[in-house]
């Protein structure tokens, strides 16, 4: 636990600054946090079979330049230059056949790399995105996903009994998930009423925030499952006590993504 906590300060002593002088340095740490969310979404695929290296640096180039260059308005509608879909699309998909080894690049290759070169920087584009319209919202967001984990941990580690579902987390108990589900709401509308908007509806604001709790609760049994399948702890160990970053965001990502769907009703 010691080593857990030591290394969570370590983590917001240097994200914590970054967050709050914004500008080139914000959206240089949120390139680099997102080239190390798929190097070790890569590497996950190569503890059971290695990836030609042409691939990875194929998948390395699209992610900065798919994440530069989404574009989300106030009323969450993306927009991306489709020129760079394409590019990613050949680049990605027609190795497949041009390799002609099944062993070297198949299409579950093609298709595992493809996904997670759009998913990651598709969901973490929204870390500019809601920072640019008010960096405010993202410190909800957070808290939201801090508060559940948290409560959900101390829950079920106090009272837990009944597994949520053992075989993809086995410490995960229904008493954790709905202990961090109430908590992390209480913080977030707090957060929320005190410093965004004083005037919003407390119903709406109130089964908002629950809902994203639970969206990121499965969004981390989502990656899980993900460790599960390749027989994995951690996605890497660059946060001693905590895993990689991955292992972090997992829950930021899917709650990102679920706010875009009620960002123009509260």
């Amino acid at each position: 636990m010691t080593v857990r906590i030591l290394s969570a300060l370590v983590a917001l002593l240097i994200v914590i600054p970054i967050f709050f002088t914004g500008g080139i340095l914000y959206t240089l740490g949120v390139v680099v946090l997102a080239m190390g969310a798929l190097k070790e979404y890569l590497d996950m695929k190569e503890t059971k079979k290695e990836l030609p290296m042409l691939i990875k640096l194929l998948s390395y180039l699209f992610v900065p330049l798919i994440l530069l260059t989404v574009q989300v308005d106030e009323n969450s509608l993306m927009t991306i230059d489709f020129r760079i879909l394409s590019g990613l699309f050949l680049v990605l998909l027609l190795p497949m056949v041009l390799f002609h080894e099944r062993k070297i690049y198949s299409i579950n290759d093609a298709c595992y790399v493809t996904a997670g070169v759009l998913f990651l920087s598709f969901s973490l584009s929204y870390l500019l995105t809601y920072y640019n319209l008010n960096r405010n919202i993202l410190i909800y967001l957070f808290l939201i996903t801090a508060g559940t984990d948290t409560y959900a941990l101390f829950t079920g580690m106090l009272i837990g009994k009944h597994k949520l579902l053992e075989v993809v987390s086995p410490k995960k108990t229904w008493e954790g998930f709905f202990g961090g589900s109430i908590v992390g709401t209480f913080i977030s509308v707090m957060f929320y009423r005190t410093v965004i908007n004083p005037d919003v509806v407390l119903s709406n604001i109130v089964i908002v925030s629950l809902f994203l709790t639970v969206i990121g609760q499965l969004g981390d049994l989502f990656f899980s499952a993900i460790k599960r399948y390749y027989d994995k702890k951690d996605f890497s160990n660059i946060m001693p006590g905590h895993g990689g970053i991955l292992d972090r965001l997992d829950s930021i990502i899917f709650v990102m993504l679920a706010y875009s769907l009620f960002i123009t009703l509260i």
